[in-house]
């Protein structure tokens, strides 16, 4: 990517992502910690599978901003000021849960096929490349989650 292109939009577009993918880690986690009901052992794995992915992504996102010139705003206030999803009770029951994040991993999927829009405009191969796996990663998700509650 040439250095002297405007990626403010795309970091704008990635900050959004990467505080959205956190807050869905931290939400996973919280349903892996609590679900309760007959489906606990298999739910308690896939959510901790999805959760351990996260933690990856989140790393992979920063460091991409990081790599195209971006410092990264990593504080829960920032955060939670421009999350597109919101955190999730523990209070929930497992099928309110697997609703919850099956949605979910269909809106971060959204939110990677709008960066990489970006990102293809500005010939940056190697953010696409992230977006692009992180895009099938959510899918996959998302389908899991779905046929869940199938």
């Amino acid at each position: 990517m040439d250095k002297n292109v405007n990626t403010s939009k795309l970091i704008e577009l990635l900050d959004v992502l990467l505080a959205t993918n956190y807050t869905l880690q931290l939400k996973t986690q919280n349903f892996h910690w609590n679900v309760t009901g007959p489906n606990f052992g298999s739910l308690h794995s896939l959510f901790e599978t999805q959760y351990n992915d996260l933690a990856q992504a989140s790393d992979d996102i920063a460091e991409r901003m990081r790599a195209i010139n971006s410092k990264v705003e990593a504080s829960f206030s920032h955060f939670m000021q421009i999350t597109k999803i919101k955190e999730g009770s523990q209070l929930s029951k497992w099928t309110e849960m697997v609703e919850q994040l099956y949605k979910d991993h269909q809106l971060m999927s959204d939110l990677c096929k709008n960066a990489i829009i970006e990102a293809e405009s500005l010939h940056d191969e190697a953010t696409c490349n992230i977006l692009e796996e992180r895009m099938e990663r959510h899918e996959k998700f998302s389908w899991m989650l779905r046929s869940t509650l199938e």
